[in-house]
Formats: C-alpha cells, structure tokens, sequence
C-alpha cells in the first residue's frame, strides 16, 4: 500500500510517499518559506534530487505543487491519483476530543476547522491540505494523525491551569501539547538507541515552532506548549512565554481587538519581532554580520531552552538523555552549543568538534565528560503518521 503523508506547519509542507508496511520511502520533499516569492521545493526520489525556487504564497499552492511533481512524466513516482491508496495528514490540535487518529469525514473536518481558534497557524493549513487531498485523490481513505494525542498521558497537575475548576472543566482549558508526532518518534529512537537505558529524556524540538518535552519511560509527562502552541519556547513567529498583563495591556491601554493581539503574538513576534527575520539561519547569518539584535535573539532563545531544561531535570528528577531534533535542532550546530554552554553542573557538557559535525542517522554530541547523553535525533514525522494510520486501517 503507498501512503502519502502530508505534513502542513506553518510556513512549510513535508511530503513523502511510504510504502507499507515495509517503511519504503517512494520520494519525500519539502516546500519552505511558504508566503514568499523565493519559497523553496526540495524534491527527492530514489533516481533524482532536485531543488527549486518558486513563487508559493499559499499551503493550497504549494500541495499543487508538489502534486505536480508527484505525477510528472520525468521524475513522478505516480502514473495516476488512484495509485495512493491513504492520504495521512498531521493535524496539530485535536483538543480533547481526539486521543488517536481518525479516519476524516465532515464531522472530523469540521472539528478539525473549529479547532482553529486554538492553533490558527495549523489547523487552518491542515484542513486545506485535506480539502485539496480530496479533490485530488478522490479514491483514497483520508486519515488524521494528531499532534496533542502524545500528551494525553500529562498527569492532571501538569496539563490543568489554576483558574476556576468547573469553567476550565466546561471549556475544556486545559495544556493539550504539540510536536508529539514528532516528540514521541525521536524519543522512542532514543530510548532503542540507547538499549532501553534512557528512562529520562528531555526532547527538545526546534523548527519555526518549537518545543521542550519531559519523557518519563516513553510517556510524555510535561510539555512546554499548552492550550495553544504559542507559549514556551521563543519561535519564528511566536512569542513564547509572556506575561499575560501584556495581553490586557495591548487591548486596554492600545486598544487592540484580541484578534489584532492574537496575530501580534502568533505571526509578528519572535524572531521575526525582534530581529525582523523568521528563519533562524537568517538571524544566524545576520548576527555573524555584527547585528546585535539578531545576536539578541540567538541569546534570548538558547536562555529560553536551557530554564527549561532546568525545569524538567527538576520533574523527572535528573536526566538521562537530552535530544535536539527538527530542522533547527538538527542542523543549528551553534544553538546546540549556545544551550549546552555553562550546562556541566547539571552534568550536561557538550564536545564542540563532535557538534560541528554532521552524519546521518543519530549521532552522540556529548564531552566524554558528560553523565547525560547530548543526541542529535532525525525526526520522521512522516513515517510515524504512516505507521500511526495504516495500523488504523488496518484495525
């Protein structure tokens, strides 16, 4: 069976089509910096590699795009739509009404859209990357693979906020979580990697969206986003963390509507707010050029990381293994070295030269030195949807 796996963040659209259940990868892409004239297609199949730049200012043109790819003449891996017999999506909020994947048909994307309001970013995308499956592939079962179902496991002081009991209970207020598609993958790679030996990890997913999770026994136990995914970690857009006197600030004394302070702090701030640029490697190669501000940033994030890592150390009482993974985490040697800085007395001491370099598959970055494992993990997103939604159709 050949799954298409499609993948919606925020800025970006991962594709790849598994063969199942033998894990085959057929071809796998990307398009990035969706909105821009510049956006980026990375297409890879078993014969080719190709890249390109084209103008992409929608998650609608961008699944066109690479459709197109999939079925051209030269280099397509599809003769015809009803070659895919699944179309798997990553959906990033499934509130609390889905703790598992779900096989999609107007109730679930309509929920799937109601849930917009609680991660405007995504669930938006996600849902015009179903819509648009269905035109395309009119024959294959459409499968949602959420994001929050990882966290499900949080224990009640970790996911409640202390407001009123019975108006968090009715409103269903709650820490939902995200990048656990992504957290549980690399997090279970750790764990066979390692022999079973890592009972404490602290998974730290680093993209346009960012996030820190503490992995007791595979579980996730605590979670650095919450209702929505814009608190936490500094990211390309969102602000992370702020004191919510600054919410009312902005709408009392600025007079900003909540939508006007909710695209503020979802699409105007982090990064991009406070240098100008949402890519990191930008922030990167303009604070290397002496731009203090984007050097601001890189500080501001590694800070952000490392008071979490203290944190969770504290909830899981030590840690075994801390792992970077996702596009930043994975290829940013200079923010790994920025949140392992100063780390040793928490046992945690990373070796510089063995963090420049890069090898496929996991690699170890910690000082011989180190009592915790430092590990570079390859999400795959993708393969743990498919996994995830063949089991379902399958059940």
């Amino acid at each position: 069976m050949q799954i298409l796996v499609l993948n919606s963040g925020s800025s970006s659209i991962k594709f790849q089509i598994i063969e199942m259940p033998s894990e085959i990868i057929m071809c796998k892409g990307l398009v990035e910096r969706i909105g821009h004239k510049n956006a980026k297609i990375h297409y890879t199949t078993k014969a080719i590699s190709l890249s390109k730049e084209k103008a992409v200012f929608s998650h609608k043109e961008g699944l066109e795009a690479i459709t197109t790819l999939l079925m051209d003449a030269d280099n397509g891996v599809l003769n015809t739509a009803e070659e895919i017999a699944l179309v798997a999506h990553r959906v990033v909020h499934g509130g609390e009404h889905f703790n598992k994947p779900a096989k999609i048909d107007a109730s679930v994307l309509a929920e799937i859209e109601r849930l917009s309001i609680l991660a405007p970013l995504h669930n938006p995308a996600n849902a015009t990357g179903i819509k648009v499956a269905a035109e395309i592939f009119k024959n294959a079962l459409q499968v949602a693979v959420f994001d929050t179902a990882f966290h499900q496991t949080l224990p009640e002081k970790a996911y409640r906020y202390a407001i009123p009991k019975a108006l968090a209970d009715r409103e269903h207020i709650r820490v939902y979580g995200f990048h656990g598609t992504s957290h549980h993958y690399v997090s279970e790679k750790a764990i066979d990697y390692l022999n079973k030996s890592a009972s404490r990890i602290i998974s730290i997913h680093l993209g346009n969206g960012c996030s820190i999770t503490a992995v007791k026994d595979g579980k996730s136990v605590d979670h650095s986003l919450g209702f929505g995914p814009t608190n936490g970690l500094l990211m390309g857009t969102r602000s992370g963390d702020i004191d919510q006197s600054v919410v009312f600030f902005l709408m009392d004394s600025l007079k900003m509507t909540s939508q006007e302070a909710n695209e503020l702090l979802q699409k105007q701030s982090g990064l991009l707010g406070i240098t100008g640029y949402s890519d990191l490697r930008d922030v990167q190669t303009q604070a290397a050029n002496g731009n203090q501000d984007c050097q601001l940033a890189l500080d501001m994030m590694a800070y952000r990381i490392k008071k979490f890592i203290g944190s969770y150390i504290a909830v899981l009482n030590g840690v075994d293994t801390l792992l970077f993974t996702a596009g930043i985490g994975e290829n940013s040697s200079l923010l790994r070295a920025m949140v392992c800085e100063n780390m040793d007395g928490l046992g945690i001491k990373i070796d510089l030269k063995k963090n420049q370099k890069r090898t496929d598959g996991i690699q170890e970055i910690q000082h011989e030195d180190s009592r915790v494992k430092i590990l570079v993990v390859p999400t795959n997103e993708e393969l743990e949807i498919a996994k995830q939604a063949f089991e379902l159709m399958n059940a």
